[in-house]
């Protein structure tokens, strides 16, 4: 089976480069139209260049169809008028890949209030700011893609990335809120974390490491999770040839009686409530009230609450 994009109008945001480079291309080979979106700025944000033109270039000698557009991320208006210009030249927009990102590392006792609040505002408002203004063209049209770019740091952390964290991880959790509102219009929704040697990585991978990380061996996992078939609220981590899924999971509540509901009994039974076992990967949040009131029926039988987990 061929998974193809034809028809579909992309829009893959920091695509000058690195990983989204890559799957502007790979789009572009399987049929879509895409926007190359790229602010063309270094890693840590600042200064501008051409380089989403120079993929439109690369997709066009391939005999695909691209546009560029230079606009940020963090302005709304300038991710409304892409859409805009999107819709009006192809008809719609589809795919959208958030990949656009910064790096601003320092340890949190050296970093300053606005590097953590600017990258804050390019990986998690940035996303949002494109998702939202995709969000009602996909719910008209009944079909949408969506891809959030999270991270091992975000979902695991990392050393002198406080703010990189933090955002990453709360790309984990928008995703987790937009598969359920956009689920009855056909809007799908997941979350990648990637391991990629890029210009964001460069200094950070030994040579050799750099190389065995190339960006295309992510590729497949990208496009899998913005395809037709794509399953929905995965969170996905591909890099060197690997691939694997990482869910948030959580274990069987322990109700305690009114008794024990002191700081001293919930010490008591801290071996029993952080016990991995039985672990579950909730679809809402919704779940973990459920949770609580199983365990109380547990304990209560007939004098408990009913459960609404289901």
């Amino acid at each position: 089976m061929t998974i193809s994009f034809k028809d579909k109008v992309a829009i893959v945001t920091g695509a000058g480069g690195g990983l989204g480079r890559e799957y502007a291309l790979e789009l572009a080979r399987r049929g879509a139209k895409v926007v190359v979106n790229d602010l063309g700025g270094s890693r840590d944000g600042t200064g501008h260049s051409d380089m989403a033109l120079q993929v439109v270039e690369e997709i066009e000698r391939a005999g695909g169809e691209a546009v560029s557009n230079g606009g940020s991320v963090t302005d709304y208006e300038q991710m409304e008028k892409m859409v805009a210009d999107a819709k009006q030249k192809w008809g719609g927009v589809h795919v959208l890949i958030n990949n656009a990102g910064v790096l601003r590392d320092k340890t949190f006792a050296k970093m300053t209030p606005e590097d953590f609040e600017f990258v804050l505002k390019v990986h998690l408002t940035g996303s949002a700011f494109v998702t939202k203004a995709c969000w009602e063209t996909m719910r008209e049209q009944a079909y949408g893609r969506i891809l959030m770019t999270a991270s091992s740091t975000g979902l695991f952390g990392n050393f002198g990335q406080a703010n990189y964290g933090a955002a990453k991880l709360g790309l984990a959790g928008l995703t987790k809120t937009l598969q359920l509102e956009g689920g009855k219009y056909n809007i799908k929704v997941n979350t990648l974390s990637p391991v990629a040697g890029t210009r964001m990585t460069e200094d950070l991978f030994p040579e050799q490491a750099f190389k065995l990380f190339a960006p295309e061996n992510v590729v497949p996992a990208a496009l899998y999770l913005v395809s037709e078939d794509a399953p929905t609220n995965a969170i996905v981590g591909a890099g060197g040839g690997g691939y694997h899924s990482a869910w948030v999971m959580m274990n069987d509540a322990v109700w305690l009686p009114e008794a024990e509901r002191t700081v001293e009994g919930f010490a008591a039974h801290w071996a029993e409530i952080s016990a991995q076992n039985n672990l579950v990967a909730p679809n809402s949040g919704a779940e973990q009230s459920g949770a609580i009131l199983k365990a109380m029926q547990k304990v209560m039988g007939d004098a408990a609450p009913q459960s609404t987990r289901g």
